[in-house]
């Protein structure tokens, strides 16, 4: 249960750096030199996608840093991470801190829950229209940043306003984000200020001082956040069984709604870093560290008996899972069909 801050340092910067050489890769050399352009060469291509996945590992360590917002010994290393990951993705640490409701067992799966939808009962192009949004919403960050921060600064009453339906990483449009105390308040003001300079250097500052707007730059980094966003986006859609129609679920039906995937780590470990491929296991012991999910979940497996609910949290892959939530959905809706005509 004792996270190992080595670990942390070392997996995250590493990875970071490893993402910055493939993105400069497809811009050519450093950020502040001249874009090469796009010449859709297969070594430009194979960086773009490179930088994509280990700029996603590199992000998804939010989800530790807010898990182990209190532990004393990753105290800076939550601080680098906002410093090189969370303001320049315009995804300071603050827009997760929601995260903590997914796992209350009284707010999961209902309207308190930003981070669940019922995918099981719902129409099949709004699953498809979740994925959607991945187009959208590196767009809507900058907007939130550079745009609705100055302003929330300044109309009386529009903070609250930006605080409950633009300051938080969800799944769910609808989702109503509460109000914060004040010490969160000060690390909301600090982080977002820092996000609106970055804003600001770069769609303002920049093109003023360079004469023309960096537009290659632009489109790599939309097409970077785009990439990223479906990725986890997928991802998210697999993490769970969405079996809920929004009313408060037992701890237990809670788990068997997660999905652990442990098998072919390789390549789970592309789309399900930092520990998010063992979903299940993570809301079974939430403070657990990433690191220490592979060998937890092989010592369960080993110890618990065969007729163990926590077996039935395995899926062999992502696809053998997105294809189980689609065929639920279809028999769930031909159930309802047949019952309305019966009617």
């Amino acid at each position: 249960m004792r996270p190992r801050a080595w670990i942390y340092w070392t997996d995250f910067l590493l990875t970071y750096a490893a993402g910055a050489y493939c993105y400069s890769m497809v811009h050519g050399g450093p950020i502040y030199q001249r874009h090469q352009g796009y010449t859709g060469s297969f070594q430009q291509i194979a960086f773009f996608f490179a930088s994509c996945l280990l700029f996603y590992r590199a992000s998804l360590f939010i989800h530790e840093v807010v898990h182990q917002r209190n532990t004393r010994q990753l105290k800076w290393f939550r601080i680098t991470w906002n410093l090189l990951c969370g303001i320049p993705f315009l995804i300071p640490s603050f827009v997760y801190y929601t995260h903590i409701d997914h796992h209350r067992r009284k707010h999961y799966g209902t309207k308190h829950d930003g981070e669940y939808m019922p995918l099981e009962h719902q129409q099949t192009w709004q699953i498809l229209f979740y994925l959607s949004w991945s187009l959208v919403i590196p767009i809507f960050a900058v907007v939130r940043f550079l745009l609705l921060t100055p302003l929330a600064w300044t109309i009386p009453g529009f903070r609250a306003f930006v605080h409950r339906h633009a300051s938080s990483m969800v799944m769910d449009p609808t989702y109503i984000r509460p109000l914060p105390n004040k010490q969160t308040m000060k690390i909301i003001y600090i982080q977002e200020f820092f996000c609106f300079l970055w804003s600001l250097a770069i769609i303002v500052v920049v093109p003023i001082l360079v004469g023309q707007w960096p537009t290659p730059f632009l489109i790599q980094a939309y097409l970077l956040s785009v990439c990223i966003i479906f990725i986890n986006s997928v991802r998210t859609i697999g993490s769970h069984r969405w079996s809920n129609d929004g009313e408060e679920m037992a701890f237990m039906d809670q788990m068997l709604d997660s999905v652990n995937y442990p098998h072919h780590a390789w390549i789970t470990e592309l789309w399900g870093p930092v520990g998010t491929r063992f979903h299940a296991l993570h809301h079974l012991f939430p403070s657990l560290p990433y690191h220490a999910m592979p060998e937890a979940h092989r010592r369960l497996m080993e110890s618990l008996p065969a007729d163990s609910p926590y077996r039935k949290t395995e899926e062999r892959s992502l696809t053998a899972g997105i294809i189980s939530l689609f065929k639920r959905n279809r028999q769930l809706r031909a159930e309802a069909s047949t019952a309305r005509a019966s009617t």
